[in-house]
């Protein structure tokens, strides 16, 4: 069965066309600027990548594009519309409803629209996307695959936060957590790689990219995470602040004369190690100005190992103790100094790395010596991969 998976934005709409059977990408791409002028980047495996610029005054406008292309006699990969067995749709939030992924009716549709509140800039796009493709293809069942059931077996101690109990009873303010496909995926995948049991590991993930979290998996279960009631808490990100005094939002607003909501965009959009540095939000720019002795850039990656050093610790005192800790993701992945930073706060657990192991990028690799009492190692995530194999176990 061929699965297409999409993952859609306010403005964009990114999707990979996945055989399930062998798992192999037919086809992936990314549709931009819906709604403004449009752009398709097109790629078949094994070719070259195809941009068009078209219009795409809508979101359906956009799913209508890539079945074309799909289904292009020259570079598309299956002859028709009826080769898509299933769609499976990534979901930001699913609140307290969804603590794993499900198949689509209108029920489930209502209940993600009741989340809207909780991701304003996702899930009313996650809806435009479903919506798109149901009416292009309305007899292919649909699958949600939300970013925080992974997190739903949290304990309460971990979700809860020191506000009164009314706004957790009316409104549902709790942690829930983000990045949960690419948690259950690595953990999962580390077990495997190991040649462990699942259920028997404490594995801390670190997701570290331009949006970074990390989570604490026991006995296969989420226990705690870093992403809070959105994506803002936690670790220091690509423009996110991630964990700060409260107070500071108000001190802010008062000093530089803002509202409320504008110190939230300050918080979400220019800070991180962008607002630190002055640099980039692009470790591979920091990391060329920190070479180059700019002290901001400089001080910002070591803010941002720091953080991440930070978290871990305290997973590995929430599980009392650890057995493995993963990096995926853009940075995490791709970073070995960075990997190298953040392992050298960690010699009280046991972990360690091995440089030259560590020379690697985009590979699976244990990159701790055979002697560490803990086992380090890069997982490269794979969430499109994750959301197929779920579309496929739930249809």
């Amino acid at each position: 069965m061929n699965v297409l998976v999409i993952n859609c934005g306010s403005s964009s709409l990114k999707y990979q066309l996945i055989n399930s059977e062998s798992e192999a990408v037919l086809a992936k791409g990314l549709c931009e600027r819906i709604g403004i002028d449009g752009v398709l980047t097109h790629q078949p495996a094994g070719k070259d990548k195809i941009k068009t610029e078209t219009a795409m005054p809508n979101h359906t406008v956009a799913v209508e594009l890539v079945i074309k292309s799909l289904t292009d006699p020259v570079n598309g990969v299956i002859a028709s519309l009826s080769e898509i067995g299933a769609v499976g749709h990534r979901v930001v939030h699913g609140g307290e409803s969804f603590a794993e992924s499900v198949v689509i009716d209108d029920s489930v549709m209502k209940a993600i629209e009741d989340c809207n509140d909780l991701a304003p800039l996702h899930n009313p796009a996650n809806l435009i996307g479903i919506r798109a493709c149901q009416e292009l293809m309305p007899n292919v069942p649909m699958v949600a695959v939300f970013d925080t059931a992974f997190h739903q077996t949290m304990p309460k101690k971990a979700y809860f936060y020191g506000l009164p109990h009314e706004y957790y009873e009316k409104y549902k303010v709790r942690r829930y957590g983000f990045h949960g496909t690419s948690h259950s995926y690595v953990s999962k995948r580390v077990a495997e790689i190991l040649g462990k049991d699942y259920a028997s590991l404490k594995t801390i993930v670190c997701h570290l990219g331009n949006g970074a979290s990390i989570s604490a998996v026991m006995n296969g279960k989420c226990v705690d995470t870093s992403m809070g009631l959105t994506p803002l808490e936690g670790l220091i990100m690509g423009t996110r602040s991630g964990d700060l005094d409260p107070a500071i939002l108000n001190f802010i607003a008062n000093k530089e004369n803002l509202t409320l909501a504008q110190v939230t965009d300050v918080l979400n959009k220019k800070s991180g190690v962008l607002g630190l540095s002055g640099v980039s939000s692009d470790f591979r720019d920091l990391e060329a100005a920190a070479k180059e002795g700019n002290q901001w850039a400089i001080d910002a990656l070591d803010t941002y190992y720091y953080r991440v050093a930070k978290y871990i610790g305290s997973y590995a005192a929430a599980m009392n103790g650890v057995d493995v800790i993963a990096f995926t993701a853009g940075v995490g992945e791709n970073n070995p100094p960075g990997r190298e930073t953040i392992v050298s706060y960690l010699g009280y657990l046991g972990a360690d790395v091995v440089p030259e192991k560590n020379n690697c990028r985009g590979e699976e690799k244990v990159i701790s010596s055979d002697q560490a009492k803990v086992t380090v190692m890069v997982v490269p995530t794979n969430e499109e991969l994750a959301i197929a194999r779920e579309t496929v176990r739930l249809v």
